[in-house]
């Protein structure tokens, strides 16, 4: 049944042409039996009458507008040439549904003009010689009705299929939509992995090449801190590999590894080890904590985490010989504060505004970036006197 039916659907011309053969066999023998009842010999115009209603039915859905006209033109020549009614005008019925449902709009309001006036003028071309005037004028009316129903059917199905489309249309944009979205998610994301591998290779390279400058110094004079400075080394290495192999895992798009290693984001409380790592590779840094220690937001937390981290990998590329730092934690009831001092008298401050640490433009740039995302405000720029200020406040919830 199921391929009968999508058969039927692909071929629905064949379809209407099987009705109408029906109807066209139909039609001669109630052609015949109105010949008989009026007495009327006109036998040659019921055939051809007939045919031309038969090939409206059968050609209604591939071109309705034509139809319909050459059904109105029947209809015409019908009430002329006193053919009678025949059950072939079953077809004007089908086309006005028909052009109602699929045709153009000018020939949908011609079918239902054309459909509210055949009935009427059909009864009074014949009318029921038992009948009153009155009944013929109800009898009239009644018979419109079916037109009029015809007509209103075709035009909801129209309205209904116009829904679909609409709705399909929609759902269409919807899709697409998503698609950009999910794009701009990715490119978004792709941005955010720059600048976390920024921050990752400038803070921790930095570390092992003063570490290693350091240990060759030292490698005759002291062999035991040369042997710290490159255990220094060989665990700063391993802490860059294992963040950059987590953010490069990110990339892999469609790739899940089972029992990857992956990192977790860095923190707050990981500032004391990223100080003390400073510490050891020769930069002086004081750090403070005010108030009291609470969970911020995942987000807040790694914000200020590389804040620290590219300031203070800042002052050690471009602060000079003897340059110390000072970072300070201000944990207030709505945010976090966030303030990194140096006293260097180093690079001057336009390279880290313009072209950033390695002249990519992901110094003061990416920290706005950062702390622009958790709805924060950054200010930065040199000290009085010399030297380099960065502050930050961080709140707990987002700007909306």
């Amino acid at each position: 049944m199921q391929r009968l039916y999508d058969f039927l659907r692909r071929h629905p011309t064949w379809v209407d042409g099987f009705w109408a053969f029906v109807l066209f066999g139909i039609s001669l023998a109630g052609g015949m039996n109105t010949q008989e009842n009026t007495g009327t010999d006109l036998p040659a115009l019921v055939v051809p009458v007939t045919l031309l209603l038969c090939l409206v039915l059968t050609l209604r859905r591939r071109m309705p507008e034509k139809m319909l006209v050459l059904a109105a033109v029947v209809g015409a020549a019908q009430l002329a040439l006193d053919v009678g009614r025949l059950p072939a005008d079953f077809a004007m019925l089908v086309i006005v549904y028909t052009v109602a449902a699929i045709g153009a709009r000018w020939a949908s309001r011609f079918a239902l003009a054309g459909g509210l006036c055949a009935a009427p003028l059909a009864q009074i071309r014949w009318p029921e010689p038992q009948t009153s005037v009155a009944g013929n004028i109800a009898l009239g009316i009644f018979l419109t009705v079916p037109f009029a129903l015809a007509w209103v059917l075709g035009d909801s199905i129209r309205t209904r299929r116009a829904y679909f489309a609409q709705l399909e249309e929609r759902a269409a944009r919807l899709e697409k939509e998503r698609e950009a979205q999910s794009k701009v998610a990715v490119a978004a994301e792709r941005a955010r992995i720059a600048r976390e591998l920024h921050d990752v290779v400038a803070h921790n390279v930095s570390v092992m090449v003063v570490q290693a400058d350091g240990a060759a110094y030292v490698l005759d004079a002291a062999p035991d801190q040369a042997k710290k400075a490159l255990e220094t080394i060989s665990s700063t290495g391993r802490q860059a590999l294992a963040e950059m192999r987590r953010l490069l895992g990110v990339l892999r798009t469609g790739e899940h590894q089972e029992g990857g290693e992956y990192v977790p984001q860095p923190d707050v409380r990981q500032i004391d080890d990223l100080v003390e790592q400073c510490r050891i590779s020769g930069l002086p840094v004081d750090f403070k904590v005010e108030g009291t220690p609470r969970p911020l937001p995942s987000g807040v937390e790694l914000t200020a985490y590389r804040i620290v981290q590219e300031a203070l990998t800042n002052t050690r590329k471009h602060g000079g010989p003897n340059a110390g730092a000072s970072v300070r934690l201000v944990y207030f009831d709505d945010g976090l504060g966030l303030l990194v001092e140096d006293d260097g008298k180093g690079a001057p401050h336009e390279l880290y505004e313009d072209g950033g640490l390695d002249g990519q433009g992901h110094g003061l740039i990416g920290m706005r970036e950062r702390v622009g995302m958790v709805g924060g405000t950054l200010d930065a720029g040199p000290r009085p006197g010399g030297g380099f200020r960065i502050s930050a406040l961080l709140p707990l919830k987002p700007a909306h």
